[in-house]
């Protein structure tokens, strides 16, 4: 037999339940972020940023660009054919770095060097063996075009190694010890076989990421205003900092993805070793993702459409961190005022700190500060961004 409640027990059980803010602001985000991942899923271009743009980018940047000189065209000049000269040029033809054009006249050269034909002209004189002969020095004369000063550098000294190494060979050959009591032996570490690509490839990556991870925010908040969903969102009762993370969480499993197929084809496709642990690598890439899309959603506060958001992306993000990252110029060789600069620029640290998880693998002296900088500065950009986000449609 079931007994009656008393009038208290009726009383409270039609009360209403007390509601816990924090309950409310859980469901919040989590259909926020529920309905950016569809939006996202629905959205071919946002895919197509995350998976496709990576792969292309860095294929381009991994086989489009580097420092390597391999095969050297130069001219060789013999004004008086001897012996010692002949020996001299088969030792430059037998190596793999140069192409070697043969004349007796540097004017034969001239037209080519000038047209970028040639990297260099090597003039070996019409007295080189009797110089030789008499135990002078007998100079060989280089000419480079110096509108292309890393190139001009690398031809003369590769031309001064293997003189050198001919000299050293025809002293040994004649039964005679080498000159130079002192043997310099030199040792490269993390890239001991001087690949620029090595090094490249991981600072690729950091541009390809900052330039991505800008992109999705700010171009998902502008496509929001064109199509006019704004205003339903708007509409919710979600604050600011539930609407920014709604906006943040997809984006940032995109970013990861992003990051995990430049990782493969920097592994896989230009077997660059990775040397360091997963967890640093996570580490930085999730701080450093924080800040690029805290600066997607700060472009998104005063774009409000996908070419506007799009083209400001690009100048604050991907022009900076090439220009002011150590990607491609030395920071050390800018004037001070750059230097400061670049300071501000996220990616700087970035590369710093891929290139060392990638060749030389975890350094805390390089990945703790660096690491501690992006999350510093994800924090003071996203606070700016809660601060310009409106919402509101004036």
């Amino acid at each position: 037999m079931n007994e009656r409640p008393s009038f208290a027990e009726a009383q409270k059980l039609a009360a209403p339940q007390a509601f816990d803010p924090r309950e409310g602001r859980l469901r919040r985000i989590k259909a926020l972020v529920w309905k950016e991942t569809l939006q996202t899923l629905r959205d071919p271009g946002s895919l197509i940023v995350a998976i496709v743009l990576p792969a292309l980018l860095l294929f381009l940047f991994g086989y489009g660009i580097s420092f390597d000189v391999t095969t050297v065209r130069i001219g060789l000049v013999i004004e008086n054919p001897t012996p010692n000269a002949d020996q001299f040029r088969q030792s430059l033809s037998n190596t793999p770095f140069f192409d070697v054009h043969v004349s007796a006249d540097r004017r034969a050269f001239l037209g080519d060097l000038t047209a970028g034909r040639l990297e260099g002209i090597v003039v070996v004189s019409g007295d080189f063996s009797q110089r030789l002969g008499r135990g002078d020095t007998a100079p060989v004369q280089i000419i480079t075009d110096g509108s292309d000063p890393n190139t001009a550098s690398l031809v003369t000294a590769y031309v001064q190694g293997a003189w050198q190494s001919w000299l050293d060979q025809r002293l040994l050959s004649a039964g005679a010890p080498a000159a130079g009591l002192i043997a310099p032996v030199s040792r490269v570490w993390f890239n001991p076989e001087l690949e620029s690509r090595r090094f490249l490839v991981p600072g690729s990556i950091a541009l390809i990421l900052m330039m991505i991870g800008s992109l999705l925010t700010a171009l998902v908040v502008a496509r929001e205003w064109e199509r006019g969903t704004i205003e339903a969102l708007l509409a919710t009762p979600a604050s600011v900092p539930e609407f920014l993370i709604g906006k943040v969480v997809p984006n940032f499993i995109l970013g990861c993805i992003a990051m995990g197929v430049s990782v493969a084809f920097a592994l896989l496709i230009f077997h660059v070793p990775l040397r360091g642990s997963v967890l640093s690598l996570i580490l930085a890439t999730t701080a450093f993702l924080l800040v690029a899309l805290s600066i997607g959603l700060l472009i998104s506060t005063v774009a409000r459409t996908q070419f506007i958001a799009s083209q400001i992306a690009m100048l604050a993000s991907f022009l900076p961190g090439f220009f002011f990252s150590g990607f491609i110029f030395e920071l050390a060789s800018m004037p001070a005022p750059l230097r400061a600069f670049s300071a501000l620029v996220p990616a700087r640290y970035f590369v710093s700190a891929l290139q060392t998880i990638f060749l030389a693998g975890d350094i805390a002296a390089v990945l703790v500060p660096s690491i501690s900088i992006l999350m510093l500065m994800s924090v003071a950009v996203m606070v700016l961004t809660a601060r310009n986000t409106r919402m509101r449609l004036d």
